[in-house]
């Protein structure tokens, strides 16, 4: 192994590998969060729905899109100053986790909006003439109803995190993206950027398994 990839220090590869997963992870629970309350927002307070408000709705909408088209590396530039606050520091994996949220959780939440609107509007109409509260339907009708569409949601935007966690290694937030730029790019050490590509791949592949999985299962229809 050592002869194949003289310039790998397996321990550095692992540690880098762990931080990855670890951002990915916190990222994944927070944008499903935030997302999902987005998107019931934008869904919600849309034309002829419970919360009909065109004000809100246009004001999330706005949101949602002005952070959804920022490309990654310009939003982390763009919130250094708001992560130093917030975290303390602009280096390492914590340091990463405002960015990876506020540039994932738009993009969940249009994919949230859009499993919504595919509900039946027949059952959301019926659960309303039985006397549903908001939060009747929104938990017994709307996440239920749209749960598969949901979670093949949290897949893609997991698997764009970890293209971001790569993204974001370049910038000093540690993970296989920073080994790879630091160690395999920089010192022109091939076989390091070999080796964190194809862990990269791994855990896309882990996280795609597992998101279909979940789904099949799921999904009743």
């Amino acid at each position: 192994m050592s002869s194949m990839f003289p310039n790998v220090q397996w321990e550095s590869i692992w540690a880098a590998a762990s931080e990855t997963l670890y951002m990915t992870g916190v990222a994944v629970a927070f944008t499903f969060v935030f997302g999902l309350i987005l998107g019931l927002l934008l869904f919600l307070t849309s034309k002829d729905n419970i919360w009909e408000n065109k004000a809100i709705h246009t004001i999330v909408s706005a949101f949602v899109n002005i952070f959804r088209s920022i490309p990654f590396i310009i939003l982390i530039i763009l919130l250094i100053p708001f992560t130093k606050m917030l975290v303390g520091t602009i280096l390492g994996a914590n340091a990463a986790l405002p960015a990876l949220i506020i540039g994932a959780a738009p993009f969940y939440a249009r994919m949230v909006e859009i499993a919504l609107r595919e509900i039946d509007k027949g059952v959301i109409e019926a659960a309303k003439a039985m006397g549903a509260t908001t939060a009747t339907i929104i938990w017994k009708v709307l996440i239920p109803e749209s749960l598969p569409a949901l979670v093949s949601g949290i897949t893609v935007t997991a698997i764009a995190l970890v293209g971001y966690t790569a993204m974001a290694g370049v910038v000093g937030a540690g993970g296989l993206g920073n080994l790879a730029y630091l160690e395999g790019f920089q010192r022109s050490h091939n076989d390091v950027t070999f080796v964190a590509t194809v862990l990269i791949l791994i855990i896309v592949f882990a996280i795609q398994l597992i998101g279909d999985f979940v789904t099949s299962k799921i999904d009743k229809r």
